[in-house]
């Protein structure tokens, strides 16, 4: 044997691992060099309870290497004793190369777990830098956006530059002008003074209205804390009605549950009782035949009684006749005594009918008693039913009106804070889309909340009022049924929605006027204005209504109620103006006023309005508004019995939607709608900004829009803005951005409205 094979030191069990052969690599080195090799005889044999270990490859090279010596060729027993010791050292060559494949597949298990690990780290690596890259390409693009858009803020700003140039040329030729008036001046100075005499006199008067109107202010502060109180003590009054309806509802159930209950026994009483009935059917048809039966032995025992009658006759006309023998006579005795036993038989089989006949009866009559019974409790229950669903509906009926004045108190707080009133709608998804907004479950936002995931974090938002993709167009319309109800009371009220192209606006404004549950705001706002006109007359009042309608075209006004359309369109800006008057009231010069007193007038104009409208379409939707489209409803009342005046109007607004030109693919005339929308809509958010900052300057005439609804955003209207949002995941940048807008809507304080109203003068 080599210096490579076995020796006594190393025949030891351990654990076969790359360490350890690395190891015992090593002392195989450290040692070889102070060991010789011994021969195969003088080897000492391993123990047979220890295996074999191998330390490495270079081992088993050695074990296969090994050469049988110091043995002759006819020594059998020697030449076995080696072959058996070098089967073991192979068997154990075999096992551990058995255990290092398994700790080799081992080994390849994990590297290629890791690898798998590593080739998912990659992808996720190559999936972000794709989102940062399009990321990156969407910064640019808005980053060129500013560009441009600065790029024409400086050539505005020099255009300005040189105005001023020429202005201030002109101003040093006014200059010369002034020092000419100035003598004139002077002689006026003379005369400003005699005025400012008697100006002074009507400050003293001013001073003494301002006192009253600070007084009269502190009596609407007073007012409204009372409102308040009022508002808490009926939120109270309408929790203690909703646990009492609660309990009702559940005392309702139980008894619902109970007269399911009563009536399943009333069914199983009744089935009995048809039961009973057939069994009583039987019996009496039973106690029929055993009648005719009985009937039947009676007629036998009287035959019976007949024949032994006649057979006594016969016995005594035979004995005196003839004589017969006495053997005769008590053959017939026993045939009377068999006779008699007969008739003893069938009589108490009669008596056992009649017993059953008496129980059967008995039977019957319980049963009767039973279901007459069970026929009161189920009467007295129905009454105590009707009782409690009266009761309940009574209680719903508190609850709907506890929810009305609640409704009319928040207005009314609302009104005296002047805040603009945000409502938030939903659409639904459509099939082919995955939705990213959901709705608080539980706490103070139910219903007034909405939530919305971008980029896997949470956006939440609170509003006035939050309708989901479930909400019917009547029930937003509830909603805003009072603040409709204001314009017939003397107060300007507008109502707008605004969102992103494909949001549901046009739908929420105009819906389908043709199908009554589809009906959109101002079709239900025009209906009930009439109705309710109709019936004030009682009172003494008595409307006239104008309508007209326009839509604001790429910063140009149109008349959408014109009699010529392409005369309406060629007509441009020039031809209609906005004016503003002292009151607050708008004009728009040669607009087209119609008079109306019926809804089906009001219908008509609808229709022809929304044929001329102006609508294309774009990648994000097949008909999608291109204009900003504003309904006018100016209302004239006057009470015959008091002389009173009001002047209302109601202004309804379907703005265009909001689009980034990458996702709705606008080319040509598409493109230059969507740059005049997206640019509007910019001064919209200005104009907010600067009135939610207070700023001293609101840019309102910075676009036609915004100068249309001056008297809407800050004056002494009532203001209520739909926020119309998109649930589909690709649209949750635009949604967040429309949120935003809507809380900074939400949070704008405008005038306090006021009512238009005055005495009409005597004739």
């Amino acid at each position: 044997m080599s210096a490579r094979g076995v020796r006594p030191g190393m025949l030891r069990q351990k654990e076969n691992t790359p360490a350890d052969a690395q190891a015992g690599k090593r002392q195989r080195t450290a040692t070889g060099a102070a060991r010789q090799p011994l021969s195969a005889a003088a080897q000492p044999p391993p123990p047979e309870d220890e295996p074999m270990v191998f330390a490495g490859r270079e081992d088993v090279e050695a074990l296969l290497n090994e050469k049988m010596k110091g043995k002759n060729k006819m020594d059998y027993k020697g030449r076995n004793e080696q072959m058996m010791e070098y089967i073991k050292k192979l068997r154990a060559c075999i096992k551990w190369l058995l255990e290092r494949e398994d700790a080799n597949l081992v080994e390849i298990g994990n590297i290629s777990a890791r690898l798998e690990a590593q080739g998912k780290e990659h992808s996720e690596t190559v999936a972000e830098l794709k989102n940062s890259i399009d990321e990156a390409r969407s910064i640019n693009e808005e980053l060129q956006k500013q560009y441009t858009s600065l790029q024409e803020t400086l050539e505005k700003v020099k255009a300005e530059k040189l105005d001023a140039l020429h202005a201030l040329d002109e101003e040093n030729d006014a200059r010369t002008s002034a020092e000419s008036m100035k003598n004139k001046l002077l002689e006026d100075l003379k005369r400003i003074k005699l005025e400012e005499t008697r100006l002074n006199d009507q400050i003293k008067m001013l001073q003494d209205t301002n006192k009253r109107l600070q007084e009269y202010n502190t009596s609407l502060q007073q007012y409204n804390s009372n409102l308040q109180s009022d508002a808490t003590k009926n939120s109270e009054t309408i929790a203690k009605l909703q646990k009492e309806k609660n309990t009702m509802v559940e005392t309702m159930n139980g008894l619902k549950d109970h007269a399911n209950s009563v009536k399943m026994q009333l069914d199983l009483t009744k089935s009995l009782q048809t039961e009973a009935a057939k069994q009583k059917d039987d019996l009496l048809k039973e106690l029929e035949g055993l009648r005719m039966e009985l009937q039947r032995v009676r007629e036998d025992r009287d035959n019976k009684y007949a024949e032994v009658n006649s057979l006594m006759a016969e016995i005594g006309t035979y004995k005196e006749m003839t004589g017969k023998t006495a053997i005769e006579l008590d053959g017939a005795m026993t045939r009377t005594a068999a006779l008699e036993e007969t008739c003893s038989s069938q009589r108490q089989m009669i008596e056992t009918l009649e017993t059953k006949l008496a129980s059967a009866s008995e039977r019957l009559k319980m049963s009767d008693l039973t279901a007459l019974e069970t026929m009161t409790e189920y009467e007295n229950q129905k009454k105590m039913l009707k009782s409690l669903q009266s009761r309940l509906e009574e209680a719903e009926q508190q609850i709907l009106d506890g929810e009305k004045l609640r409704k009319k108190l928040h207005n009314t707080i609302l009104e005296l804070k002047g805040n603009i009133r945000v409502f938030c709608r939903v659409r639904p998804l459509l099939p082919n889309e995955s939705g990213a907004v959901s709705y608080p479950k539980s706490g103070e936002n139910i219903g007034r909340g909405v939530e919305l995931m971008h980029n896997a974090q949470t956006y939440s938002f609170t509003f006035d009022k939050v309708f989901d993709h479930s909400a019917s167009q009547e029930h937003v319309f509830i909603e805003i049924s009072q603040l409709v109800q204001s314009a017939l009371d003397g107060y300007k009220v507008c109502i707008f929605a605004y969102g992103q192209t494909g949001s549901g606006k046009t739908y929420t404004m105009m819906g389908n006027p043709d199908l009554d549950d589809q009906k959109g705001m101002i079709p239900r706002s025009l209906e009930q204005i009439f109705q309710a006109s109709q019936a004030l007359k009682s009172q003494g009042w008595k409307y006239n209504m104008q309508a007209s309608m326009l839509e604001i075209y790429n910063e140009t006004i149109r008349d959408l109620l014109a009699a010529n359309r392409m005369a309406a369109q060629d007509g441009g800006s020039s031809k209609y103006t906005i004016k503003h008057d002292a009151n607050g009231n708008t004009q728009v010069s040669d607009l087209t006023v119609v008079d109306v007193i019926s809804i089906s007038e009001v219908s008509s104009l609808l229709r022809r309005a929304a044929h001329s409208r102006s609508v294309g379409r774009t990648q994000m939707n097949e008909e999608s508004s291109r204009s900003h489209c504003v309904f006018t409803l100016r209302i004239f009342g006057v009470n015959e019995g008091t002389d009173q005046q009001v002047q209302g109007v109601l202004n309804l607004i379907d703005l265009a939607g909001s689009e980034r030109l990458n996702k709705s693919g606008a080319t040509g005339d598409r493109l230059k709608e969507t740059q005049a929308i997206n640019k509007s809509l910019s001064c919209l958010s200005d104009v907010i900004f600067s009135i939610a900052k207070k700023d001293e300057h609101v840019p309102f005439r910075n676009s036609k829009l915004t100068y249309l609804l001056q008297p809407c955003l800050g004056g002494d209207s009532k203001t209520l803005m739909f926020v119309n949002l998109s649930p589909e995941v690709s649209s949750t940048g635009e949604s967040i951005c429309s949120l935003r807008f809507a809380a900074r809507v939400n949070s704008c304080e405008i005038g306090i409205p006021r009512r238009q109203t005055q005495m009409r003068s005597s004739q």
